[in-house]
């Protein structure tokens, strides 16, 4: 029983990853319509709308999360930087700490939770309701038509989000700096922008495009592969919402890894 369960759990593994290795290389393909001006004037309207769904909408969730988390960075940076009179470095630590990680990763935990959920429910639910059959029955391709949009939209507005977030947070950063030591801003931003370099601000926007694609596609294809009632939807949103967290923080990790042996951090 044993064997049999590991092979059965390989196997749906590999058929999991193939899956989603085909749709990832149908929607690269899509895209083009998909592109706003010079694509199909439906489809490009539909990332515009995408577009506001994932960013626009999602910019007091991100923002609000930052500053909570640039807030609670910077103090419990201070209280054990101040054991050294170095309290200085807090401000460091938040700028870099944020260009180069929690920016991106706040914005993919806060986009996979609201949208990534509502891509699974929306496309679950046509699978159940047999939208999707219909599409196919009448030559539109559900790629082109659902994912599409969906995926281009998050990857404009998922490195957006996250300079949004970056700013957030610095700023938050300030507002400890100031009530503790009255630290003008003007001040605080020169050495917040003496500590971050640029390769800082580009690896959080190659994470950020990685995590589009992650976030995006494991909701979209847990929503095409629901099976049976409307009890399935539930189950696939859930589904979507831990796979695609997981595998954001496990994609982050190898990121870190790579940067810091390639010596870019």
């Amino acid at each position: 029983m044993l064997v049999q369960d590991v092979g059965r759990a390989t196997v749906d593994l590999f058929d999991y990853a193939g899956a989603l290795t085909l749709q990832m290389l149908a929607a690269v393909r899509a895209l083009g319509p998909a592109l706003p001006l010079v694509g199909n004037r439906q489809r490009w309207k539909s990332s515009v709308r995408q577009m506001l769904q994932i960013g626009v909408n999602a910019l007091p969730m991100v923002g609000l999360m930052s500053i909570c988390a640039g807030f609670i960075l910077a103090m419990q940076g201070a209280s054990e930087l101040r054991r050294f009179g170095a309290i200085r470095y807090v401000i460091d630590l938040v700028a870099v700490g944020f260009s180069r990680e929690l920016g991106p990763l706040l914005t993919a935990i806060a986009v996979s939770g609201r949208s990534g959920s509502a891509f699974s429910a929306e496309i679950g639910t046509m699978v159940v309701t047999e939208e999707v059959d219909a599409l196919r029955v009448m030559a539109f391709d559900p790629i082109e038509f659902v994912l599409a949009p969906k995926y281009l939209a998050a990857l404009i507005m998922i490195p957006c989000l996250s300079v949004f977030a970056n700013v957030c947070g610095i700023l938050s950063g300030w507002m400890f700096m100031f009530f503790s030591t009255h630290l003008d801003l003007s001040l605080y931003l020169k050495y917040a922008l003496d500590s971050i370099e640029i390769r800082d601000v580009m690896s959080g926007l190659v994470k950020s495009l990685a995590f589009a694609t992650i976030i995006v596609h494991i909701s979209c294809l847990e929503g095409f592969r629901t099976r049976g009632g409307p009890e399935a939807v539930g189950r696939s949103t859930t589904a979507a919402v831990v796979k695609s967290t997981f595998l954001v923080i496990v994609a982050d990790m190898i990121f870190v890894a790579i940067f810091y042996l390639t010596g870019t951090y």
